[in-house]
């Protein structure tokens, strides 16, 4: 099942395109790679994929079977290592639960379906025996580890990492992609991860797309799939 579509689409800021003439479709359960330089558009390709952003022209479509109450729930991870030191107070536990309140809303309270969801989110990743630990003891990959169970525990459709690596040795970043590989195949949730370094995650990747500067001065979009996209200067 497609997830996301977009058709001949062209984005810009102020009076300039940095996106023309894109089309490209994201499957559910997917695990998507894009890299490239900076400038090079990832983060603005990225939210109108996810309908963030409205395209000048064009179309974007995301799929009415992927939203829940019309919308379609999307987790983030950000880069968040390097601001989890060893002084950081708060420990797992209080971390992944933060991640069931924008669901829950302003007056549903924190009950046994919450419990359960945040149990599942850190046996999930591999994190529950850690989940009285304070977050600034654990290493870079076990830190991102925890990230991932807090937006699996608002339940999204998508998981969104921004460079999710950084900080971590070799094989704390094997370990990671195996994991969202797991995630993608186990669970049948759809992986976009923006990247600098593709190499080691290549491997675990449905697709990779790259976005490229080529001697016309615009950006191109390379991809294991038939890809007809052409990224403007960037802004």
């Amino acid at each position: 099942m497609i997830l996301s579509t977009m058709e001949n689409v062209v984005f810009g800021y102020g009076d300039k395109p940095v996106i023309d003439g894109v089309s490209l479709e994201i499957g559910v359960g997917e695990f998507v790679g894009i890299t490239g330089p900076n400038g090079a558009a990832k983060t603005t390709l990225l939210k109108l994929l996810l309908g963030l952003l409205k395209p000048w022209s064009g179309s974007v479509r995301i799929n009415e079977a992927a939203r829940v109450d019309g919308r379609l729930n999307v987790g983030y991870v950000p880069q968040q290592v390097a601001a989890f030191n060893s002084g950081f107070p708060s420990r797992v536990l209080e971390l992944v639960k933060s991640g069931c309140y924008p669901r829950l809303g302003l007056f549903r309270r924190f009950g046994a379906e919450e419990r359960e969801i945040v149990e599942r989110s850190l046996k999930q990743v591999g994190m529950w025996e850690h989940r009285y630990r304070k977050i600034g003891e654990l290493s870079g990959g076990q830190k991102q580890r925890i990230c991932i169970a807090r937006a699996l525990a608002g339940q999204p459709r998508v998981l969104v990492l921004d460079e999710p690596t950084t900080g971590m040795d070799r094989q704390s970043r094997q370990g990671f992609y195996r994991l969202l590989r797991h995630m993608a195949d186990q669970h049948g949730l759809t992986v976009i991860m923006v990247t600098h370094g593709p190499e080691e995650a290549e491997a675990y990747l449905d697709r990779l797309i790259s976005l490229e500067q080529e001697e016309s001065e615009e950006w191109q979009c390379l991809t294991t799939r038939s890809c007809s996209v052409h990224f403007g200067p960037a802004h």
